[in-house]
């Protein structure tokens, strides 16, 4: 049963995330211009599957809720190939600084996102 959960929610997830690329792609093409070529919508992306994630492991979600949103869904949504082909193309472009930019607002953004949504799912609980 887990199984069809997390397929139905990795559809829902990535569907979700080809809706955000696109808007991204149309929207935020500027910005990401102007950043040193950093792909605004991967980064809100990853940053706002990582908020999700502590949120429901903070509230403690039930295995077929995590496996359905957590597992599933975030795991659809979410998209670490992209980021590093996108982190790879920046380097070999020589564009070092929204490489760097790219990788810090990541990483550690995802570090503060996940902590701030478990601190919340724990909030909410």
């Amino acid at each position: 049963m887990l199984i069809l959960y997390a397929g139905f929610g990795a559809a829902l997830g990535a569907m979700l995330r080809v809706v955000i690329t696109d808007f991204g792609k149309k929207h935020w093409a500027e910005f990401n211009r102007r950043h040193s070529g950093a792909p605004t919508q991967t980064v809100v992306i990853n940053l706002t599957g990582t908020l999700f994630l502590g949120l429901l492991f903070g509230l403690k979600a039930s295995p077929l809720i995590y496996a359905l949103l957590g597992t599933g869904m975030m795991g659809g949504y979410t998209t670490f190939s992209t980021l590093n082909v996108e982190l790879a193309t920046l380097f070999r472009n020589k564009q070092y600084l929204g490489f760097v930019k790219y990788a810090l607002i990541t990483y550690l953004g995802g570090i503060v996102l996940l902590f701030l949504g478990l601190y919340l799912g724990k909030l909410f609980n």
